[in-house]
């Protein structure tokens, strides 16, 4: 599986860009945009046609999910620490049947030992990451450990094969897509490279 990761800052034609990533094939966006509040997630989730929105996965305010026909959430690090250890009180009030809940990682070892059965779980960095300065990819190797778990940091069209080496059920694109010349080009081009080898 691949995962499109939203640029934490709007980019020009980003919406336009998104739907063509969509129409390309994208069946994973997740929607992390640390700066906008409620309201600002909404007025951005409007403007994506509705037929898209079951590929959405939202990282802030997961009570979006019964206002909009999203895909699931997600949880960063720190609020997976702060709410998952209490689950049945967290998930009271959201509509979650059939939704995906996801996590995310930056230790092997706290990885294995959640017990909570997330859907999937993020891991980074794998390579050292492209949108984020001075963040050195670690390389872990997930081969032994029986959980989906997806690679993300530093992928690239040209590295996606190694996360699969590396024993990733996915991987998660960022900065590769967003910074490229042509996101959809490039996504097209991690896409068949992934699934091609």
């Amino acid at each position: 599986m691949i995962i499109l990761i939203a640029p934490e800052k709007d980019l020009p034609n980003e919406i336009e860009i998104l739907h063509q990533l969509f129409q390309a094939g994208l069946e994973y966006y997740h929607l992390r945009k640390p700066h906008k509040n409620y309201e600002e997630h909404c007025a951005y989730l409007n403007q994506i046609d509705k037929q898209y929105h079951n590929r959405i996965v939202v990282h802030h305010f997961h009570e979006l999910i019964n206002e909009y026909n999203l895909k699931g959430i997600h949880f960063p690090e720190q609020k997976r620490r702060d709410h998952i250890d209490n689950p049945g009180k967290y998930f009271l009030g959201l509509e979650m049947y059939g939704k995906t809940i996801s996590s995310s990682f930056h230790e092997l070892e706290e990885l294995e030992n959640c017990t909570f059965e997330f859907d999937y779980h993020l891991l980074s960095p794998i390579f050292t990451s492209i949108s984020k300065k001075g963040y050195e990819g670690r390389g872990f190797d997930v081969n032994q450990i029986n959980e989906r778990i997806i690679g993300l940091g530093g992928a690239t069209p040209e590295n996606v094969v190694e996360f699969k080496k590396l024993g990733f059920k996915g991987v998660a694109v960022l900065g590769s897509i967003w910074n490229s010349d042509n996101a959809i080009e490039t996504f097209k081009e991690t896409k068949k490279n992934y699934y091609s080898k």
